[in-house]
């Protein structure tokens, strides 16, 4: 009988981290084999079933990346940016599926994850759930056709604990206006209004983030023009979501060729 592929969780006491590990653990496709936190955390050297209350599965709680991925398959990575990156490095050399969640990257940490990919299946998502993506897919069709005509703007509300700022998944809408734009993002994007701006600028694309509460996350993508309105939104109410599609983004890239891919190619988009 075939064994299952064995999944190695980064960031396990993380909001994500802890549903990822509980459904890895109770998934009849994957194993878990590994769970994996930074070496100053007090989950490092505890039982698992200690910290997430009913997971009797004989592991501990590690800070050893390079252990936990010897026997692996596949890493799920919701962490930092810096960590995601050294994460890369180590899957290339084990030749894992790296699947990463983590956003707020710079060119830099991009420019790394792209070496790594030259050596590992990477799949890497600013948001794994397939409403999103289709989200995505429609937002550049319609950009495609409206043109800069109309103002775009993107509007994303996520909770308290959120770190950067616009997320991942707003720039993932942002990139998708610009590429049916044709233009490059960087040149266009909008996302520091503050005190008197003078009016906005045709083409450019607008970000506005929301932060409060226990919000799992909210996007509106809208395109303003004269006399009318076109709202694209997305609400998540459950983490759920972004947690299935990481582990079938971590079953997918068992047996692809190294390179970096994205929930399109996982969901066939």
């Amino acid at each position: 009988m075939k064994q299952l592929p064995g999944i190695v969780v980064a960031g396990a006491s993380g909001r994500m981290g802890q549903l990822i590990t509980q459904m890895v653990a109770e998934s009849k496709e994957i194993r878990l084999i590994g769970v994996l936190e930074h070496k100053e955390h007090d989950w490092v050297g505890k039982e698992l079933n200690t910290c997430i209350g009913g997971l009797e599965t004989g592991l501990k709680v590690s800070d050893d990346p390079v252990e936990a991925f010897c026997n692996a398959q596949a890493i799920i990575d919701f962490t930092v940016p810096d960590v995601s990156v050294e994460f890369a490095q180590l899957a290339a050399q084990a030749r894992l599926v790296h699947v990463i969640g983590t956003t707020g990257f710079n060119v830099q940490h991009l420019e790394e994850i792209k070496l790594a990919a030259l050596h590992a299946v990477i799949v890497r998502a600013g948001n794994m759930s397939l409403g999103v993506n289709l989200l995505v897919q429609l937002a550049k069709k319609v950009a495609t056709v409206l043109g800069d005509e109309y103002d775009a703007e993107v509007v994303e509300m996520h909770h308290n604990k959120k770190i950067d700022t616009p997320s991942g998944t707003a720039l993932m809408l942002g990139q998708a206006v610009a590429e049916g734009r044709g233009v490059n993002l960087s040149e266009v994007s909008d996302s520091g209004r503050d005190g008197i701006t003078g009016a906005r600028t045709r083409g450019h694309i607008g970000f506005s983030a929301i932060r409060g509460g226990d919000v799992i996350g909210e996007h509106d993508v809208i395109f303003a023009g004269l006399g009318e309105r076109v709202v694209l939104r997305h609400l998540a109410n459950d983490r759920s979501l972004y947690a299935r599609g990481a582990i079938r983004a971590a079953l997918w890239g068992q047996g692809k060729r190294p390179g970096e891919y994205n929930m399109m190619d996982v969901l066939g988009l």
